[in-house]
């Protein structure tokens, strides 16, 4: 078994010049903190392990090293997370000889914690790290669909090498990955080779453009809630509200809805693993990105905390947590199958795989309401797509 004390320096950061909190109130009073006298025991019953990442090499932005520390002080000023989650904080990994060396301890780091039902939250360094994400799930045998919450979709179509603006182009021609489907939410289109974005669609990517997004940022909950990984790029967020990042943009999402997109993620049944990358503390102003990312990382574990897995059961129909709804559409074969959480009012279409047994694909209200108005929904579409492949 591999042990996590190997991997990590302990955590480090100075008391705050005043108290924010009442002590019993704060961030820190709730979870395990892994400092130099109390190492990290690993299972220990806890839901959610915090690693912080600092490398920066293979990126432009060689001063996101520095976010994770950046990060975690904002982090521990913050109100503790509402209820009994149980949260580790397993500290800064130590940084390898080379960047791969890195990527392969951080693999190991996360293999040993899904394996053991953990889930880690990982502060970046930049999106370069994607690539221990992706050893880890194929070395687990996790076919997994990426989401992606960026201004930009990080592929190239030449050949070069690895880092924080081409990881997906790694990742999709590696062999032996086992990432299967990839969905961006707030790319902006003058930020974009158009003949990447098409090349993306003709392989039934889901892209959501920043404006569509803004204007129903609701209905992305669905694409959270299908995904196995996500990553967030802080360049979604407008340079205003995020200054520190090599890769700024006068638009992009505000505060508060990128903090509502990591609800969304932390709520998902799926997810598996979840990311923040590309802070550059150098480029910040008044730590306002790191208190910015701080929030983020609290808006997922409020949504984890509150989360209920409900994708187990949905084939059972005589549980009475569903309801289900048969849509006839004038041109298709069959009915459509809806169905409705009586719990949290969430819904899903039932598909049939090619070997006949259902297939559940996360959607909104809406796509019931557009197959009633006899509209075949998008979703639907793309994910029958996807099985026939």
């Amino acid at each position: 078994m591999t042990d996590l004390n190997d991997y990590f320096d302990p955590v480090s950061i100075e008391s705050p010049g005043y108290d924010y909190l009442a002590l019993q109130a704060g961030f820190p009073h709730n979870i395990v903190i892994h400092t130099e006298n109390i190492p990290p025991k690993v299972p220990g019953n806890f839901k959610i392990a915090i690693i912080g990442v600092p490398e920066g090499r293979n990126s432009p932005a060689t001063g996101s090293l520095k976010a994770p520390d950046c990060i975690r002080k904002e982090l521990y000023k913050l109100a503790k997370i509402p209820g009994k989650l149980r949260i580790i904080d397993l500290g800064n990994m130590k940084q390898g000889t080379t960047f791969n060396d890195t990527v392969a301890g951080l693999s190991d780091v996360i293999t040993t914690l899904v394996t053991q039902n953990i889930f880690p939250l990982i502060m970046g360094g930049s999106s370069a790290l994607a690539m221990a994400i992706d050893k880890a799930m194929s070395r687990l045998q996790i076919r997994y669909t990426l989401l992606s919450v960026d201004s930009r979709i990080d592929y190239v179509s030449e050949k070069k090498e690895h880092d924080s603006f081409n990881f997906l182009s790694s990742i999709i021609h590696n062999s032996k990955s086992t990432y299967s489907h990839f969905i961006n939410v707030g790319y902006q289109t003058y930020l974009n080779d158009q003949q990447v974005v098409n090349r993306f669609l003709k392989n039934k990517s889901e892209l959501s453009r920043i404006g569509d997004v803004r204007k129903a940022i609701y209905l992305t909950e669905p694409l959270f809630r299908d995904s196995e990984v996500v990553m967030f790029d802080i360049s979604s967020v407008r340079q205003s509200e995020a200054p520190g990042s090599i890769a700024p943009s006068p638009n992009g999402f505000y505060g508060e809805e990128i903090c509502l997109l990591a609800r969304y993620a932390g709520i998902s049944d799926n997810l598996r693993i979840f990311g923040l990358f590309d802070v550059n503390p150098d480029l910040d102003f008044r730590n306002q990105t790191a208190s910015l990312s701080a929030q983020i990382i609290w808006f997922f574990l409020e949504g984890f905390s509150q989360k209920h897995y409900e994708a187990p059961y949905l084939s059972n129909a005589d549980s009475g947590r569903f309801i289900r709804y048969h849509v006839r559409i004038t041109d298709l074969d069959d009915d459509l199958i809806f169905v409705k959480s009586n719990l949290t009012e969430r819904w899903w279409m039932e598909l049939q795989s090619v070997d006949s047994k259902p297939v559940y694909i996360a959607c909104s209200h809406e796509d019931y309401l557009k197959a009633n108005r006899n509209e075949v929904p998008e979703r639907w579409v793309t994910g029958s797509e996807r099985l026939r492949n």
